[in-house]
């Protein structure tokens, strides 16, 4: 399954419902302490259930809203690319569509709601029946169902499998379902079942930082053998012979258990059957932990937390291009996102340009998607158009907006790099200056503007000349070697850049 959009509601600065898209690589640019990481740190929390690098908090609740009462935050998730089955009941495959599971557009939407930052509730919202006879079938024990069936009178093939009866049901009343949107509530009674099934069909999700304290007991995250782990245990094949090895260990310990306490009995049955041996189900085993230990250090046995960052994010920077080939070689890999915030940070501008490679690699590699933010104009230039998402705040409502490629007329990363950091340079200078040139409005753009003075040589005398202050930073930018004139302030680049963007705006 892949994350088709995000929508966030009252976490840190998203007062209200925001709804954000995704693609394989999505890379979110802005200015600082607008949202970007805010996004990431929320599917942290979403995926990982407040046990990755991120933990809700209640200082996490939106402030506005918290002081008008409202204190509950919801992150939702849209997945496409949905599993083909999945059994929600023990034997019996069926499909997210044939349970009404899916929404309006046919995909699985996940939301998860954290009443005062406490523990998550989970819900699916569907395209479900909602007609009283039979609604919310998904929640009720199989003698429930049966009873529909009795109470209506419907024949059923099988009455042993819920999933077969839930069909019979709903096919019954085929002409009045009265389908409408509907929250299903998958935390309690016997719709856990569907949760803990999708649960397994859910994508890895990791989060790399790029200023994160460590510690110690968090180096998991800044070393890639630690998320590599998590990776091949998804495997399903693996986790199929993990859970025979599993099963296999269990029933030996019960039949070493029951054996003692047989003896014991002989003894004094009195203690024998006071005792009973507690063996963990063999779904609760954590085999990352037989792994922890596993890591990437140096000649002194230095871990890469206790690196300098230039070198944690080197190392990751090669996880990343090893992990694009792995993944483009291996078939049936796990599903993962993967999510690094400001790829640039400590790195040579060499470096980044391999980085970006890396992971527009990943990203077409089958079940991978990427997560960037950026600071970084010249990233955004290795980028395309399609990539890019720009977040703008507008009457203090956080707006992610997709970068489209004719902002201006014609396609600009300068005029990204603009939008998002503010970033006035000379490149797009002159990129606005030549548009506005070849287009034949140049005397256009110059007319009623006010002039200043631009000396030069001629013919081995100084002249003085007029021109708008986009004409004389232009000259200047194109003739360094005329230093007659004082240099222009990036005050005076702004200033003309943003007449020029508005001129072509307005006029072309």
């Amino acid at each position: 399954m892949k994350i088709k959009k995000v929508r966030l509601n009252n976490f840190r600065n998203y007062q209200e419902e925001t709804t954000i898209d995704f693609k394989d690589l999505t890379v979110f640019v802005g200015k600082n302490d607008i949202g970007k990481s805010t996004i990431l740190e929320a599917l942290d929390i979403f995926f990982n259930e407040n046990k990755g690098v991120t933990k809700i908090e209640k200082d996490d609740i939106n402030k506005r809203n918290s002081e008008q009462g409202n204190t509950e935050t919801i992150i939702s998730v849209v997945f496409e690319d949905l599993p083909d089955t999945l059994t929600i009941d023990a034997t019996n495959p069926t499909t997210l569509s044939d349970e009404y599971l899916t929404n309006r557009d046919g995909d699985l939407e996940v939301i998860k709601k954290y009443p005062n930052a406490g523990k998550e509730k989970v819900f699916i919202k569907a395209y479900h029946p909602t007609n009283p006879s039979c609604s919310d079938l998904l929640s009720k024990k199989i003698s429930e169902l049966k009873g529909i069936l009795d109470d209506n009178g419907i024949e059923c093939e099988d009455r042993t499998r819920s999933a077969v009866i839930r069909s019979t049901i709903w096919n019954h009343f085929l002409n009045d379902l009265q389908l409408n949107d509907f929250e299903i509530d998958v935390t309690k009674e016997d719709a856990k079942n569907i949760w803990n099934q999708l649960k397994n069909y859910m994508p890895l999700y990791a989060l790399f930082q790029s200023d994160r304290k460590n510690s110690d007991g968090d180096s998991e995250v800044q070393d890639p053998l630690k998320e590599a782990v998590r990776q091949i245990l998804n495997d399903e094949e693996l986790r199929r012979k993990f859970n025979e090895i599993a099963t296999e260990v269990r029933g030996k310990l019960e039949e070493v258990a029951n054996r003692t306490l047989n003896k014991l009995r002989e003894m004094n049955p009195d203690v024998a059957n006071s005792l009973n041996p507690v063996i963990p189900p063999t779904e609760s085993l954590k085999w990352e932990d037989v792994f922890k230990n596993v890591k990437i250090s140096g000649d002194e046995d230095i871990p890469i937390n206790k690196r300098g960052s230039g070198i944690k994010r080197l190392i990751l920077l090669n996880f990343f291009r090893a992990e694009a080939e792995r993944r483009q070689q291996e078939r049936n890999v796990p599903n993962i996102i993967y999510a690094i915030e400001e790829p640039e940070t400590s790195q040579h501008p060499e470096h980044q340009r391999k980085l970006i490679e890396a992971f527009k690699t990943l990203s077409n590699t089958e079940n991978t998607q990427i997560i960037l933010t950026t600071h970084s104009p010249a990233i955004v230039k290795l980028l395309d158009f399609e990539d890019l998402k720009l977040l703008k705040e507008e009457n203090g409502r956080i707006n992610v907006i997709q970068v489209e490629r004719h902002n201006l007329p014609y396609p600009s990363l300068n005029e990204v790099n603009f939008l998002a950091f503010g970033e006035s340079n000379e490149e797009y200078h002159n990129e606005l200056y030549g548009y506005i040139e070849s287009e034949g409005k140049l005397n256009e753009y110059k007319n009623g503007r006010t002039t200043m003075n631009y000396r030069r040589m001629r013919n081995g005398r100084e002249i003085e000349e007029q021109k708008v202050l986009s004409e004389f930073i232009r000259h200047q930018i194109h003739h360094p070697e005329n230093t007659l004139n004082e240099r222009f302030t990036l005050k005076q680049l702004q200033e003309s850049i943003s007449a020029m963007r508005e001129f072509i705006q307005k006029n072309m």
